[in-house]
Parts: C-alpha cells; sequence; structure tokens
C-alpha cells in the first residue's frame, strides 16, 4: 500500500476487488445509477460498470438545482469512463413541486420523493430493477441522527426501496469517508476534475436558497455560486459556495450588549427574519436562527465571535460577518468555505479579506438585486456546512 493509504489504514486495491466480487453476486440483470458528477456517486457507478458492464444504465437528471451550466460539462466528463451516459431534463417536476416552500427538511423530503418518483418511472422504461448509489457514511450517519434529511438514504432509516419504488438499491462505498472514495476514484480512472471537486449536495443549490424558494433567487444565487466558486478555488478549501436569502433583518440588542462586552468592539447582533440554518448540538439537529455580525473585528475575534453568539444563544445556527452592503437590492448571499477530512467536522477557512472584499465587488457587479453580502464564520459544529 501507499503511505497515505497506510495512514488511512485503507487497502484501496482489495476494496476495489471485494466491491466487484459482491456485486457480481448479487446477479443484477440491469442497474440504474443516478450520477451527479460528484465524486461519490460517479464512483459508485464506476465501480459497479467494472463489476457489471453494459448492464448499468447510467443517467444524470437535470434536477434544474445544478450549478451555471453544469450539466453539460459534467456529462462531457463523464463520459470519459461511462460511455454511454444520458442528460435527462426534469427540472420542471422538480420546480412545480418544491416552488414556495420553505422550511430545510420539509424541502429535502419533496427533494427525496421527486428524485425517486423519476427514477422509479426511467427504471421501470429502461428495465431496471436496481438502483446504484454513492452514499456514503456521513449521508447516513447525518439522517439517521436526525441531524438532517441526506436525499439518497433510504434503506438505513426503514424505507424499503423495493416497496416505495420499485428497484433494489446497491450502494458500494456506504462505508466509506470522502478521503477513501477519492483513494477509490483515483485508483478507478475517474477525471481528475471530478475527484478533486468540492462535495455537491444532492438537492443542490435548492438547500443554498434559504427559505422559501422560487426560481428568480435561484438564478441569482447561481451567478453569485459561480462567482466564490472560481474566486476561492485557491485557497485550500474543502468546500466552499455561495447561500442566499431574503436580507431582512432584526436587531437582538441583548445579544448585541453581551458580544460588545466580550470583544472590546462597536458591534450590532441582528438576526435574519425570513432565514432559518441548520446546525448541530451533540448528536442532536438544530434548526435556529441565523445571526449577522456588524461592524469591525479584527482577525483574532473574526474567528472566535460564533463563540460568544452560540454560548449566549445556543438555538443560533449559523453566525455570519457582515463585509460589505449598498443601499439597492434585497438579497443577501453568505459565502462559506471550510476545511475538513471526514466531513464530520469542519474549520472555517481564513481567508484574506481583501481577497473577500473583491468577492463582494464581483458579486454587486454581477447580480443587482443583491444587498449585501457576509462569510460565514461557523465551524462544524456547531454548525453544519450546508446551511439547510
Amino acid at each position: 500500500m501507499s503511505t497515505l493509504q497506510e495512514e488511512a489504514g485503507f487497502d484501496v486495491d482489495k476494496f476495489i476487488e471485494e466491491s466487484v466480487r459482491r456485486i457480481r453476486e448479487l446477479n443484477i440483470d440491469r442497474a440504474l445509477a443516478a450520477v451527479s458528477g460528484g465524486v461519490d456517486s460517479t464512483t459508485a457507478a464506476v465501480l459497479v460498470y467494472r463489476a457489471i458492464g453494459d448492464k448499468l444504465v447510467p443517467v444524470f437528471m437535470d434536477t434544474g438545482f445544478m450549478r451555471l451550466n453544469e450539466p453539460e460539462h459534467v456529462c462531457s466528463l463523464l463520459r470519459k469512463v461511462l460511455p454511454h451516459i444520458e442528460l435527462i431534463d426534469v427540472k420542471e417536476e422538480f420546480y412545480r413541486e418544491l416552488i414556495n416552500i420553505d422550511d430545510a427538511e420539509t424541502k429535502r423530503k419533496i427533494f427525496r420523493r421527486v428524485f425517486y418518483t423519476i427514477l422509479s418511472r426511467i427504471a421501470k422504461e429502461r428495465g431496471c430493477s436496481w438502483l446504484v448509489q454513492g452514499t456514503i457514511a456521513p449521508d447516513w450517519i447525518e439522517t439517521r441522527g436526525g441531524i438532517k434529511t441526506q436525499h439518497n438514504v433510504l434503506e438505513q432509516i426503514g424505507l424499503d426501496p423495493k416497496r416505495e419504488f420499485g428497484f433494489k438499491v446497491v450502494e458500494p462505498l456506504k462505508e466509506l469517508y470522502k478521503d477513501q472514495v477519492r483513494m477509490v476514484a483515483r485508483r478507478l480512472g475517474v477525471p481528475e476534475e471530478i475527484v478533486k471537486r468540492q462535495p455537491f449536495p444532492g438537492p443542490g443549490l435548492l438547500v443554498r436558497c434559504v427559505g422559501r424558494f422560487y426560481p428568480e433567487k435561484l438564478s441569482i444565487l447561481k451567478i453569485a455560486n459561480n462567482i466564490v466558486e472560481k474566486m476561492l478555488e485557491d485557497v485550500g478549501a474543502s468546500q466552499w459556495f455561495a447561500a442566499i436569502w431574503e436580507d431582512e433583518l432584526t436587531i437582538d440588542e441583548e445579544l448585541t450588549r453581551f458580544v460588545r462586552e466580550k470583544t472590546g468592539r462597536d458591534v450590532e447582533v441582528y438576526l435574519f427574519s425570513k432565514a432559518r440554518g441548520t446546525g448541530v448540538k451533540g448528536d442532536s439537529r438544530v434548526y435556529g436562527p441565523i445571526a449577522l455580525i456588524r461592524g469591525k473585528l479584527p482577525e483574532d475575534l473574526l474567528y472566535r465571535v460564533y463563540l460568544y453568539v452560540t454560548t449566549r444563544r445556543p438555538d443560533i445556527a449559523h453566525v455570519i460577518y457582515e463585509l460589505d452592503r449598498r443601499s439597492s437590492g434585497r438579497f443577501f448571499i453568505a459565502i462559506r468555505a471550510v476545511i475538513t477530512s471526514n466531513f464530520m467536522t469542519a474549520r472555517v477557512a481564513k481567508i484574506p479579506l481583501d481577497k473577500l472584499y473583491k468577492i463582494c465587488e464581483k458579486i454587486f457587479e454581477n447580480c443587482n438585486e443583491v444587498s449585501a453580502v457576509g462569510y460565514d464564520v461557523s465551524p462544524k459544529p456547531p454548525a453544519t456546512i450546508e446551511f439547510e
């Protein structure tokens, strides 16, 4: 084994060999693989393809919640390892069911229902009795723990996919963590651009449209997220992205006084009126307010201020530091960048403020309806990496 594999205690070649053997023992007649272009779903599909060949039917479903211009680009990459992958446009079905839904878990559960309803239809049309999923350990751990519902977790929470949707599932990566999946992907010849791609939630940008979902909000987010991803790709973060919600604030006088006492700085603490975020406290889910810190803070305080806020108000899920604001617009853009190896815990990436200010300028130039931009300074825990 290589040094990296030895350090991880993970034998890649043995895992692939045993996985292929176990998949073949299932006697799969025909399997559908819904591939998103992320490393998890791609690696799972390529692993099953190695085991059963053309009995695998890979598809890329354009849910409408992908990044800007993502479906076509990802499919061109995937064809290097999954030559027969098919792009299927299903965005209208998702939009119809999700428009104006605002609760985070409700959105995730509706997304899961629509996702599997469509997959069930495609499986029947293609004669597939199996579904390949890229479920990994953090997915079912967080779902089973009630922190947030991952759309690709079924059997681990008692759902019978055969009874519910008409197919059985094969999940060859379900005991692995992200760093291990990347090892397997490289050994299978998955394109490096996909191996290195930062994780992307199954519901995509839906769970970064915090609060009520509607198409205009999503369109602005796609532009802002594209700016953030491009301008932060060289900072060494494990995951970095933008989120959006309505910029409506209420000052919290008591919390403001407390944070001023702790920091010795003339700051103000606000709570967003139409946005709530998901956090984790111990093994429990927190779905609570998102706080905004306004005022100048030195770097040593910038990445500790969340402690004062969440100590005083444990129900607060995320703490955002306001970077810039203008008089026009109605949406707030939050920049999120974290560093992690296993995605169970994460620390905030310490990005130079001048770089963050340049991102603000770029967002303001390209998104007329954005009134303010901030940086999420909350590690995991107490926040989750995603907002919903």
